[in-house]
């Protein structure tokens, strides 16, 4: 009986093969995961319900695809200083400290320099006070050389001898020429030494001075 049946059921079945009908296809069989409820293709579940962590070159939850991870150190980024670059800031800083000290002295030098001479042009304006001996119609004009140029004061015929033999001198004060006496010349000098503008020397030969002998004038109006 049950062969009759399978005979008829192979007929039945080549019949509806001749008329174009195709057989249904045989359902797939599932996934290991799907058989326990979870979907196919889903990573496993570890034991405490997390899933597993993804593998290298996966991107995390919530991360763009071939964005960089924050949490990666960055190259060329919070690189400490390698140690020739600090010792080369340190001898920078000590250079330019070192310049920086040397304007200071350089500076407090000049001052000092300009208060002591001020200082000493004082104490002079103070000893030569009324003791010049300028005469106001002098007509003799004594040439001499003084700061690079060529300098004249005018003195009698007695003030002339006694200039150049070494028995007065000339000073130079608030750019006047005082004629002195050669003590109070040789005094000044202690206080001022650049205030001296003409001392003779007495031992030196007369031919050492052109501008001691009177025939040797310089015209008044030549400009120098």
């Amino acid at each position: 009986m049950a062969a009759t049946t399978n005979m008829s059921n192979d007929t039945l079945r080549n019949q509806l093969l001749g008329l174009g009908f195709k057989p249904p296809a045989p359902e797939p069989k599932r996934a290991d995961g799907a058989k326990r409820g979870g979907r196919p293709g889903a990573a496993p579940q570890d034991r405490r319900g997390g899933r597993g962590k993804p593998q290298s070159g996966q991107s995390r939850p919530g991360q763009t695809k071939g964005a960089p991870d924050r949490g990666a150190s960055r190259p060329g980024r919070d690189k400490p200083n390698s140690r020739e670059d600090i010792d080369l800031a340190k001898a920078y800083a000590i250079r330019s400290q070192r310049e920086k000290d040397e304007r200071i002295r350089a500076e407090q030098a000049r001052q000092a320099e300009a208060r002591q001479r001020r200082e000493a042009r004082a104490r002079l304006a103070e000893l030569v006070k009324d003791k010049g001996l300028n005469v106001a119609n002098a007509d003799i004009a004594r040439h001499f050389p003084y700061g690079g140029k060529i300098k004249r004061i005018h003195v009698t015929a007695e003030q002339l001898k006694a200039l150049n033999a070494g028995e007065l001198g000339v000073l130079q004060m608030d750019g006047r020429y005082l004629l002195v006496t050669a003590e109070l010349l040789a005094q000044a000098e202690q206080v001022f030494a650049p205030a001296v503008a003409l001392k003779v020397d007495p031992e030196a030969p007369v031919e050492g001075d052109s501008y001691a002998d009177p025939k040797y004038q310089v015209p008044d109006d030549l400009v120098w």
